[in-house]
Formats: structure tokens, C-alpha cells, sequence
């Protein structure tokens, strides 16, 4: 048995098995045992040379043991680093890090990661995966370490020093000319999702708010008392409505932004939208009965639950199949048809930004450049005018 000095600490290495084992002690923890760092090799030279590496970890702060991977920091972080996070957030994550994180680095020890490891992993995703949900993935990473480091497993956070590269370009979202939209309304009159495609068509609401949407923020407008009234004490007998646009399904149920807290008048199609489907899910709790849960929201399922976006966007696309536009259509892109409508009419763009819950019209012109034609097309329009014939060509 070889005793040496590495920094302060005495160091044993001794034969075991096929190779050799090197020990330091580490004096008492506080239940009273002797605590032992240990690292094993074919050779001697091998186990001094990780004994070394071990005690400037150890005197860096680092506690992690060099068996300690990638994919035991995202597990960690995954048990431990999202706490408060909703359902939703915690499974979209999860399927992040066991789809694309923890095949692609989850063998490395944690220690031995590398900035090169993660640029190499990062590439190759970038063939496969949006830019979106590259940088994404990206985040899982950084999340996961930056938690061990702040559990002395590690030193540095190696997947903050890379940049996320560019992926494939996801698909653009598109907006219904005003012929389909008519033919989405029509098709969706036989679907429970009828008065949910109006609202989002007719107000241009973020489909998480609509899911949000309680029947105490549909209010109607009471002359004799001259203010809003939920329809719950009003009733759908007056003549005007609107939505208190307050929540979303969120964590926490707030609207994206401050800004996006709004009230929204409603046209008179999705008034008689709203008035029907309130029928018809009184019909449905009187069905269901003692099994109905009252979360008093406006498009639920058929027992009263919050519904879920995989379901909605499924139950869209039938609409969309049934109004012969195919299956490509998202929930999300009624309200960029909503926002492309209201600019064919020559709705200005700061009311459009209002309308839709924006901060400022930038907002909106960055995430709606495709939908705002009127905008978009002015300039040449003007120019057309000026210069319209061909006799300055």
C-alpha cells in the first residue's frame, strides 16, 4: 500500500480487483463515520492523476462523485428544480429532456462535459428540430446544471458559454381569408367546439384565455343599472355583451401581459354563440348530473373539467377537414385570422394591438407581419398611385 500527499490530504493507493484503488480520508461527518473519497484505476498512475482531479474539485467546492452524469443533473432538476411549475409546464419539459437531452448527453459524467460536447449535441438537433424548441432543449440543459452548481456538484455551467444555434424553420402561421372563415363557422355549428371557434374568430382571444374563460366575465349590458352584468345574475336577454378578457390557463390563471387584461365587446354572431352553448350545457349538468364539476368555465369538458389544448386542437382540425381547408389548421391561428380580417378592413393597427392585448403596435407587427396586408402593402399601394403606368419604367 502507497501512501502519498496530494494538496493537504494523505492519499493510499492499494491493489483491488484488476486494477488499483486510490482512498483519502476525509476525517468525520457528523454522524460520526469516516468519510473516504475513493477512485479507481488499471494503474497507479491513472488513480493518482483522478485522485488529484478529485481534491481540486473538493477544494473548489465541488461534491458531485466523478460516477455523477448528465443525466442524473436533469433528473435532479427535473424531481427538485420545478417546483410551483403547472402540470403542463412540469410534462412539456420532462418530454424535452427524455426526448432530446438525456439520449444526447445524459452518459457524460457531469464533470467532463464540455463546451465542444454541447456546441456537437446542439448541431446535430438543429437539422431536426424549430428553432423554437431547439433553444428549448437548450434550456433544459442550462436549468439542470445550473442547479448542480448550485448544489456544489459542479464548477461552472459549461451550456451557458454556447450559443444556440438556428434550427429548422417551423411552420409559419396563416391566417383564414374571410370565404374560409365563413366556412369554419359553418362547419363548426354541429361541434360542442361551435361557440369556442366563434369567440376566438370573432374577438381574436388567445386560445389559453378561451380555455380560461368563466361564465362570470360573460356580461351583459344593463341599461336601468347602466353597467356590466355577468349573464349568470343577467341572463342573454339584453342586447349587449362583451368578455372580461382577466384570465388564461396560465400558471398562476393570469393573462399573458397586463396589457392583455382586457374587455372586449361582442358581436352579435358570438352573443348567439355563447347564448346557445349556455343552453346547452345546463342541458348537459342536468344530464351528468352529481358527476358534473362546476368550474364554472365556459368550454369544458362534457363533465365540467378544464379542457385540455391537445383535445381542442384535435376537435379543430375535424372543423377544419369538414369545412374542406384539411387538417393543417391550429386553434391558435383563429386569432391571426382575426387579426388579418380586422386589417383588410382598415382597422388601425393600434386598435388592432388593443384588440388583441398587445403592449404596443411593434408587438404586434412582429408577431402578425404576415396577417397585417393592409400594413404591409401601403407604401406600394401609395406608390402605384404616384407612379402608375409604365411610363416611368
Amino acid at each position: 500500500m502507497a501512501k502519498i500527499l496530494i494538496g493537504k490530504y494523505e492519499a493510499t493507493i492499494y491493489p483491488e480487483g484488476d486494477g488499483f484503488t486510490g482512498a483519502i480520508s476525509l476525517g468525520f461527518g457528523p454522524d460520526g463515520k469516516r468519510q473516504r473519497l475513493k477512485r479507481k484505476g488499471r494503474t497507479k498512475a491513472v488513480v493518482k492523476d483522478k485522485l488529484i482531479k478529485a481534491v481540486k474539485a473538493l477544494e473548489s467546492g465541488v461534491t458531485a462523485s466523478e460516477t455523477y452524469t448528465v443525466c442524473d443533473a436533469v433528473n435532479d432538476w427535473l424531481s427538485k428544480g420545478l417546483k410551483g411549475r403547472s402540470e403542463k409546464t412540469v410534462t412539456k419539459l420532462r418530454t424535452l429532456a427524455e426526448t432530446h437531452v438525456i439520449p444526447g448527453l445524459g452518459k457524460i459524467k457531469l464533470q467532463q462535459l464540455r463546451a465542444d460536447h454541447v456546441d456537437e449535441w446542439l448541431d446535430r438537433l438543429a437539422g431536426k428540430l424549430a428553432t423554437t424548441t431547439l433553444r428549448e432543449t437548450h434550456g433544459v440543459l442550462k436549468r439542470a446544471i445550473r442547479q448542480a452548481q448550485a448544489r456544489d456538484m459542479v464548477l461552472r455551467n459549461v451550456a451557458d458559454l454556447v450559443t444556440t444555434p438556428t434550427g429548422t424553420n417551423g411552420r409559419p402561421s396563416k391566417a383564414l381569408t374571410r370565404q374560409q372563415a365563413e366556412a369554419v363557422l359553418n362547419a363548426a355549428k354541429p361541434s360542442e367546439l361551435h361557440a369556442y371557434v366563434v369567440i376566438s374568430l370573432t374577438t381574436g382571444i388567445r386560445t389559453e384565455e378561451a380555455r380560461a374563460l368563466r361564465w362570470d366575465h360573460v356580461v351583459a349590458w344593463v341599461p336601468k343599472l347602466k353597467s356590466w352584468q355577468p349573464v349568470t345574475e343577467a341572463g342573454f336577454k339584453y342586447t349587449k355583451f362583451a368578455i372580461f378578457v382577466w384570465r388564461s390557463e396560465r400558471e398562476g390563471g393570469d393573462t399573458k401581459t397586463r396589457k392583455s387584461r382586457r374587455t372586449l365587446e361582442l358581436p352579435k354572431l358570438a352573443a348567439q354563440a355563447l347564448r346557445q352553448h349556455h343552453v346547452s350545457q345546463a342541458a348537459q349538468k342536468l344530464k351528468i348530473g352529481e358527476a358534473w364539476q362546476d368550474h364554472n368555465l365556459v368550454f369544458c369538458t362534457s363533465v365540467g373539467t378544464p379542457l385540455d389544448a391537445s383535445n381542442v386542437r384535435r376537435a379543430f382540425r375535424k372543423i377544419t377537414k369538414a369545412a374542406g381547408l384539411g387538417t393543417t389548421w391550429s386553434p391558435r391561428e383563429l386569432r391571426h385570422s382575426f387579426v388579418s380580417i380586422m386589417s383588410d378592413q382598415g382597422v388601425p393597427i393600434e386598435t388592432i394591438a388593443d384588440l388583441v392585448g398587445h403592449a404596443g403596435t411593434s408587438v404586434t407587427e412582429a408577431v402578425y407581419r404576415h396577417q397585417l396586408r393592409p400594413v404591409i402593402t401601403k407604401g406600394a399601394d401609395t406608390m402605384n398611385t404616384i407612379f402608375g403606368d409604365s411610363r416611368h419604367g
